[in-house]
C-alpha cells in the first residue's frame, strides 16, 4: 500500500494526500509541497500511514521539505503585503468605475502569481486592471471571480447560531442544499430564519436531512386515515423528532378531540412519500 501524509492549505478545511518523499512527519508539523501551483506552504493534519490505493488519487504529488524559518518569513512577508495590493487594486477599480468588490488578495508561496478574489453581479471586462497590475507588481496577476458562499468562507463569519460559519471552520466542500430540506423539517420557510450570512440557505440544513427523509417516509401522510387506540381519526401534523402524530379521533361518545399518538401505536394506511416531499419542493 502507498504511503502518504496529509495536509492543509491556509484557509482550507479539505485534506489532501501527499507523497511523503522519504520525510516522517508528525501532525502539526509546516511543510513545503509541490502543487499545481508551485511550490506551497502547508501543515500536517495526518502523519505518515499507509492507506490502500482505492483512497488516493495517482500520482501523488511530493512533499518537498519541512519548512524552514526562512519560509516562515516568506509566509508572513506575502500575508504582510496583500494588505498593500489590496489598498491599490481598490484605487484602479475605482478609477475605471468597475463594478466589483474586491474580497481578498493572495501571493502564491514562490511569489511567482499574485491573486485577487472578487465578487460581481455579472461578468466584469478586468483585461485592462490586468495590465496596469502587472505594469505595478511585475508578476503573473490573476483575477478570479468567487460567489456568496467563498466570501462569507474566505473572510468568515458568525452564524445565526452564534458560532462561527461552518464553511468557515470545518466544511471541506460545499454541498448542495435545497429548500425541500427545510420543508421536510417542518422549518420556517422564512428567508431570514433559513438562510445564512452568504445569503444562501444554511448548510447545517444537509446535516440531518437523511434522518428527517427517513423518519418522514414511516409517518402517515397529513389528511390520511388511521386507526388508533381510541379508534378511527385524521392527521393532522406529524412531529418527525418525536416520532408522533396529532390525530383528530372521533371518540365513543360521538365528541371529537386531537390526540397525539406514537408512530407504533398507530395502524397506518397511507405513509408519506418521496413523491411528497417532490410535490413540497415544487410548490416553492
Amino acid at each position: 500500500m502507498p504511503e502518504i501524509i496529509g495536509i492543509k492549505f491556509k484557509n482550507s478545511n479539505k485534506v489532501y494526500y501527499f507523497a511523503p518523499n522519504g520525510l516522517v512527519c508528525s501532525e502539526g508539523d509546516e511543510v513545503i509541497v509541490e502543487s499545481s501551483r508551485g511550490p506551497e506552504f502547508a501543515t500536517v493534519v495526518v502523519a505518515n500511514r499507509d492507506v490502500s490505493e482505492s483512497e488516493i488519487v495517482q500520482p501523488l504529488k511530493p512533499v518537498q521539505r519541512l519548512a524552514t524559518d526562512a519560509d516562515r518569513a516568506q509566509l508572513a512577508k506575502n500575508a504582510e503585503d496583500k494588505a498593500e495590493a489590496l489598498k491599490i487594486i481598490r484605487e484602479k477599480v475605482n478609477e475605471m468605475k468597475l463594478s466589483m468588490k474586491l474580497v481578498d488578495a493572495e501571493y502564491t508561496f514562490d511569489r511567482s502569481k499574485l491573486i485577487f478574489y472578487f465578487t460581481a453581479d455579472g461578468r466584469v471586462d478586468f483585461r485592462e486592471l490586468v495590465r496596469v497590475l502587472a505594469s505595478i507588481f511585475k508578476v503573473r496577476i490573476e483575477l478570479r471571480q468567487i460567489y456568496e458562499r467563498d466570501d462569507t468562507k474566505m473572510r468568515g463569519a458568525l452564524a445565526p447560531c452564534g458560532r462561527a460559519c461552518c464553511c468557515t471552520t470545518h466544511l471541506p466542500d460545499f454541498e448542495k442544499v435545497s429548500i425541500k430540506m427545510a420543508k421536510v423539517q417542518g422549518l420556517s420557510l422564512n428567508p431570514q430564519k433559513i438562510s445564512g450570512v452568504c445569503g444562501r440557505l444554511m448548510c447545517c440544513l444537509k446535516y440531518e436531512n437523511a434522518y428527517y427523509s427517513e423518519v418522514y417516509k414511516l409517518m402517515p401522510k397529513v389528511g390520511s386515515k388511521v386507526k388508533t387506540p381510541d379508534g378511527e381519526g385524521t392527521v393532522e401534523s406529524n412531529d418527525l423528532i418525536k416520532q408522533t402524530a396529532r390525530v383528530k379521533v372521533l371518540l365513543k361518545d360521538g365528541s371529537f378531540d386531537v390526540r397525539t399518538y406514537a408512530l407504533d401505536s398507530m395502524n397506518i394506511g397511507e405513509r408519506q412519500s418521496t413523491a411528497d416531499i417532490d410535490a413540497m419542493a415544487d410548490d416553492e
